[in-house]
């Protein structure tokens, strides 16, 4: 009897049950993120950053955030608007190359080489903070595996360095044992959430404070200090800009939501189904259907992330009365991805694919819970093959999938973006523009006018945007789309733009 009351009990370290503070952890051998899974972890990275490689291409055109980002720097000027809802956070990832260079390929090295990075931060505290080591480089796999990761990962873009500061920092507040290191570590995180985003920062912090102030196993002066911390010095460039340039933090968040559509309570989750295939941005989205294909990883995830919840659950078995009252860390987990989504799904008027990826990185540790757990089903069967085989199909599929949107996407951006060089070159020809090449005048001596892309039209044209609505104004030309032009633009000599990726654009030169 007390050598199986022995065997038991190694059993049940090995099956990686919580701690004595009640955070859930993986076998004693992965405590300090050595060994096998800190391994799988960096090459699951390293395959992320090669697929990506392989998917998008380097040479790929700046996209109309990126130029509004990149523009903040000479080497890519004139400078765009630099409108309310944008933060520095970008800004500042890619400054060490655009002080100096505009190269498009060198940027986006450097930025595949950060994003890589910031995977391998984002999911090594969960080492040792989730319920089996394993699950780390399982959950960056399921992360890095999204046709978005994939494609924002050498892109100018906030989202991804959120998510990873997000899944670090929530990672690194459920360890047991905390330190100067984890808090400075949780307080980075919530810090580079909030440079970057600001209101997902936010929606970051608040589950973990209360968390901090209210739950005993997490209550601690520390953890409170590094999430006001983290917060304060995320939003400080946000709020010094906000009285600098828009009169302060109530007259800048009326403006950030007058640019984005108005912020109201409406219900748009139908409108993120439909993105989860492209495009990268709808607005409005009303004209945009749900395919099949792209739902399957909701499905997925919905799935994974039940099983995962089954096995916490089956394996929870508290052995006290006070073992029963601690809170799951994944339930913290699923509290923090749920708060960042719900602004949303239920205030943002239009939908993105890459608003999401600070929720889909939150539930990934849960997915690869489950997703080991099914697997281990499978082996465990008596046609273990079969079930093997079934799970395999399933992720084949799932990757194929991801493989074949991610490069769809980039191919469709790609001829998109080079229709804006195409409608540059026609202009210059008829004496509008181009202020924007290496050595050129950085002041925009022109103005064009549009219906549709105007800002990245403008900057690849060394223009600056604008025009009033009724008007010429001072127009230099009108760029439209598919569309007639103004009554006051009819006589101006017209011009079509052939060989462009989308069919119908039309330049209109001022007399």
């Amino acid at each position: 009897m007390g050598a199986g009351r022995r065997v038991g009990a190694e059993d049940r370290v090995r099956a990686g049950f919580e701690d004595s503070a009640g955070v859930e952890r993986g076998p004693v051998g992965g405590r300090k993120g050595a060994g096998p899974p800190q391994r799988l972890l960096l090459a699951v990275c390293g395959g992320f950053a090669l697929l990506s490689l392989a998917l998008v291409p380097l040479s790929l055109p700046l996209g109309w955030d990126e130029l509004v980002y990149a523009s903040r720097y000479s080497p890519y000027g004139p400078a765009t608007p630099f409108s309310a809802p944008r933060t520095r956070g970008v800004p500042f990832l890619i400054a060490p190359v655009a002080l100096w260079s505009d190269s498009v390929v060198l940027l986006r090295v450097w930025l595949t080489l950060l994003s890589t990075a910031a995977l391998y931060l984002g999911f090594r505290p969960w080492l040792r903070a989730a319920h089996r080591p394993l699950m780390a480089p399982v959950a960056a796999a399921l992360y890095g595996g999204l046709w978005i990761t994939l494609f924002y990962a050498s892109a100018a873009m906030p989202n991804h360095y959120t998510a990873m500061g997000a899944v670090g920092a929530v990672g690194l507040f459920l360890w047991s044992r905390q330190s100067l290191r984890t808090y400075a570590g949780v307080a980075a995180g919530i810090a580079l959430a909030t440079l970057m985003r600001p209101n997902d920062g936010f929606a970051i912090g608040l589950p973990l404070l209360l968390a901090a102030l209210l739950v005993p196993a997490w209550r601690g002066r520390g953890r409170v200090v590094a999430v006001l911390g983290g917060l304060a010095a995320g939003a400080l460039p946000w709020a010094v800009e906000a009285y600098v340039r828009f009169g302060g933090v109530r007259e800048r968040l009326t403006e950030a939501s007058e640019v984005q559509g108005d912020l109201r309570p409406l219900l748009s989750f139908v409108h993120h189904l439909t993105v989860m295939d492209g495009p990268l941005l709808c607005r409005p989205c009303d004209s945009d259907g749900i395919r099949p294909v792209a739902t399957e990883w909701w499905l997925l995830l919905l799935l994974l992330v039940t099983a995962g919840l089954w096995t916490l659950r089956r394996e929870r078995a508290p052995q006290s009365a006070s073992e029963a009252t601690r809170p799951p860390a994944t339930t913290l987990t699923l509290l923090t991805a749920l708060a960042i989504a719900l602004p949303y799904l239920l205030l943002v008027p239009y939908a993105a694919p890459r608003f999401l990826l600070p929720t889909h990185a939150l539930l990934a540790p849960t997915a690869a819970l489950g997703l080991l757990t099914l697997v281990g089903v499978a082996r465990a069967g008596r046609h273990r093959w079969v079930g093997a085989g079934l799970v395999g199909v399933v992720l084949g599929g799932h990757l194929l999938v991801q493989v074949l949107l991610a490069h769809g996407n980039a191919t469709i951006q790609a001829g998109a973006r080079d229709d804006w060089a195409r409608v540059a070159e026609v202009l210059e020809r008829h004496g509008v523009g181009n202020g924007s090449r290496p050595g050129a005048r950085t002041d925009a001596p022109c103005t064009l006018g549009g219906n549709t892309s105007v800002i990245p039209l403008a900057h690849v044209a060394g223009c600056a945007p604008g025009g009033p609505a009724d008007g010429p104004g001072d127009l230099s030309a009108l760029v439209l789309r598919e569309a007639a032009p103004p009554h006051w633009a009819r006589d101006w000599p017209r011009h079509a733009v052939p060989g462009t990726y989308s069919s119908g654009w039309v330049v209109h030169v001022r007399p």
